[in-house]
């Protein structure tokens, strides 16, 4: 005799089945479309498949086979949100894409690209208001969840940046325009990798965490400041900057905290002195210009 919990079940377990399918369907079809040359592979004499095989996929992604593979068979398998990250970024799902990917999943998306309640029309207002200075709001993991029109071309591009990468961290070991535009580069890493663990004792398995660190440790030199297990507080202090468009910025670092438990803040950059005062108008009409 079936039971009412049973019954009340069952449209559930269905639906669940049937994102798993489609899961399976998409990725299938994301990964025919992409060519081996796109990814830095050799196409070879023999390949009869369109697009990439499931081993190179796991390979790339850095994933067991087996469990790729069960993952296109639309097996009953647990899927982290480590991995989906690593599948968009190989599949090179577009930001439209990847959202289909993690809510077929039945994952929340924990990188910046998804839209963070925090950033209201108000607080973006206050950041074009405060140009020509240079300002963004960043949450305690260092993301950028946005910024003003200075902040955009202050030391890259950011506006090119995909939503998933623009992470202050990850940009200063692995952009080279971000990089080269920081006075003191090695002093500005070491003390960046201490803050982020210095945060980071708050938010401990917090999946984002897991992925950004994780993709942090593919760079030698973040290792190297990460295992000295440094930890530094947030402070204000005079940062120097090289920009590509108007030369060398003094600027004051500010943070103005947006709740009481230091998580989202505006980070602000006022000119030290008149001399960066007339270069960020200057990079502010610059923006202004496109």
């Amino acid at each position: 005799m079936t039971t009412m919990a049973q019954e009340s079940a069952a449209p559930e377990v269905k639906g669940a089945e049937i994102r798993r399918h489609e899961l399976a369907a998409f990725l299938r079809s994301r990964r025919e479309r992409i060519t081996p040359e796109q990814v830095g592979m050799p196409r070879g004499a023999r390949r009869r498949t369109p697009g990439l095989r499931r081993e190179e996929v796991a390979q790339l992604s850095a994933v067991g086979v087996t469990w790729y593979t069960w993952l296109e068979q639309a097996r009953n398998i647990q899927v982290s949100v480590q991995v989906l990250d690593a599948l968009a970024r190989t599949l090179m799902l577009d930001p439209s894409e990847r959202a289909h990917l993690f809510q077929l999943a039945g994952a929340a998306d924990p990188t910046p690209a998804a839209v963070c309640p925090s950033i209201t029309p108000a607080l973006r207002a206050t950041l074009r208001q405060l140009e020509p200075f240079p300002a963004a709001v960043q949450n305690s993991r260092y993301d950028i969840l946005a910024y003003n029109r200075t902040y955009a071309r202050l030391l890259c591009d950011m506006d090119a940046v995909p939503p998933e990468d623009r992470n202050c961290v990850l940009l200063a070991y692995s952009n080279p325009e971000w990089r080269s535009s920081i006075v003191h580069l090695d002093e500005a890493l070491r003390l960046m990798a201490a803050r982020l663990r210095a945060s980071l004792a708050g938010h401990l398995g917090e999946p984002a965490w897991k992925m950004l660190l994780k993709r942090l440790q593919a760079y030698p030199e973040f290792r190297e400041h990460w295992e000295r297990y440094e930890v530094v507080g947030s402070r204000s202090k005079t940062k120097e900057f090289l920009n590509r468009h108007v030369g060398h910025l003094t600027l004051e670092h500010t943070d103005l905290w947006l709740s009481p438990d230091q998580g989202p803040r505006m980070v602000i950059y006022p000119p030290k002195n008149e001399e960066s005062r007339e270069r960020l108008e200057k990079l502010h009409a610059l923006a202004l210009e496109g």
